[in-house]
Parts: structure tokens; C-alpha cells; sequence
């Protein structure tokens, strides 16, 4: 429909163009277009593991300590509300325009999910159970081990799930702000030479990133928590 809709409505190829244009500009630069994907997806990938690692740590942390969560958490909101189109620029400042500065973009919109999931995952357990684990003397590391990790499983890779998509969209905003190399640096040059047909052709490998990459938490999801499917059932 996209094929024939166009021209038959008349749309300025720059403004749509047609499918089989961004196909030929698929096929015309696929080389470069293949490394500036594999550099946005490292630079994804790098700063999901570092977001959620870190994120992990840190809720972990913060179960524990009703204090210490209460004057962490306003920053960690202050940092979730604020776009990150605004933290671009001064991550350029701090770390120049090389991958680093792309990493770190893509972990700041991954960090606040996987820390608000794993905080209400690690607490949101049956006193039932606590009382149970309390009654045989447990540690508090078994307890987290045994029954707050487990717990928490469903809550974390929701959150992974929601990161692999927002971890694309942080190193294409880091690419747009300071980069000459990246998916993103192709979307920003291309618009500017309004080679619209290639524009679009990196915009569908940005999405394939995410695409991949959240299909990759969902096979681990059903491998590791293999009991959720028939708790739900």
C-alpha cells in the first residue's frame, strides 16, 4: 500500500519516500551502513549492561536501608524526568564526542527502570514468607538469594525489557549531539542532505536493534523464570 499510496497521492519523496528507494539505499551503502549499526549497538548494549549492573547494585542496596532510599530516590527521579536531550551536551563536555559519551547517554534512560523494578520486586514479598525464613535463623544474604532474588525475577526483566528499547533511543540521542559515526550521525547528516531514502533506512536498523535485543531478554525471561508460565496458567 506504502508503494502505490505515494505516488498516487502525489507525496514529494521528501517527505515519504518509497519503500523501494530506502531498499536501494539499503543495497547502495549497506557497507557503511552495516558499521554504523554494529557502532550503535555496542554503544547500546555497553550502556544497558552498565545501567542495569549498576541499577541492580544499587536497589539492592537501598532494600535495605529505608534511609538511605529516601535521599536517593528524589535524584533518581530528578534524573528520570529530565530528557536526555538536556544531559547530551554536558556529557559532550565532560567525556568529548568519542563512544564514551554515547554509553553513558544510553545508560542514564536505562537506569531508572530496572532500579524503581528491582526496589518493588525485592520488597513486595508475602510477610508469610519472611516469617518463615526469619523462623530458621536465615541470613539476610540467604534470604535475598533464596526468596527476594527470585521474587524479584519477573519485576527485573520487565524492566529489561522496557531498557532494550530505551537504550537504542539514548545512543542515537548521543550520536545526534556530538558524533561521526553511528546511526545517529547518519539520521543528522542525511536530513541535513535530505537524502530522505537513507534516513530512513537507518532509522529501520535503529528499530531492528531494539527489536533484537528485546527478543534476546525475552528467550532469557522463558529460559530463567520457567515457573511464571504456569503460575499465570
Amino acid at each position: 500500500m506504502w508503494q502505490f499510496l505515494v505516488p498516487l497521492l502525489q507525496i514529494k519523496e521528501y517527505i515519504l519516500p518509497l519503500p523501494s528507494s530506502i531498499a536501494k539505499a539499503f543495497y547502495n551503502d549497506w557497507g557503511s551502513l552495516l558499521k554504523h549499526t554494529g557502532i550503535t549497538a555496542f554503544e547500546s548494549f555497553t550502556g544497558f549492561l552498565l545501567a542495569n549492573v549498576v541499577g541492580f547494585l544499587l536497589a539492592s542496596i537501598l532494600t535495605n536501608s529505608e534511609s538511605l532510599k529516601k535521599a536517593v530516590m528524589p535524584y533518581a527521579i530528578a534524573l528520570k524526568t529530565t530528557p536526555i536531550v538536556a544531559f547530551a551536551p554536558i556529557l559532550v563536555i565532560w567525556f568529548g564526542s568519542g563512544i564514551i559519551t554515547k554509553i553513558f547517554a544510553s545508560a542514564l534512560v536505562c537506569f531508572f527502570p530496572i532500579l524503581v523494578n528491582t526496589i518493588k520486586g525485592l520488597t513486595n514479598i508475602e510477610q508469610d514468607y519472611l516469617n518463615l525464613f526469619a523462623s530458621f535463623h536465615t541470613s539476610k544474604w540467604r534470604t535475598f538469594w533464596n526468596l527476594r532474588f527470585p521474587t524479584a525475577m519477573p519485576y527485573i526483566f520487565s524492566a529489561l525489557k522496557i531498557s532494550t528499547s530505551l537504550s537504542v533511543v539514548g545512543a542515537i540521542v548521543g550520536e545526534f549531539v556530538g558524533a561521526n559515526q553511528g546511526l545517529g550521525y547518519v539520521i543528522l547528516v542525511s536530513s541535513y542532505h535530505l537524502e530522505i531514502p537513507l534516513m530512513f533506512a537507518a532509522i529501520i536498523l535503529s528499530a531492528l536493534i531494539g527489536i533484537f535485543f528485546y527478543n534476546i531478554i525475552v528467550l532469557l525471561e522463558r529460559e530463567i523464570i520457567y515457573w511464571q508460565e504456569s503460575i499465570d496458567d
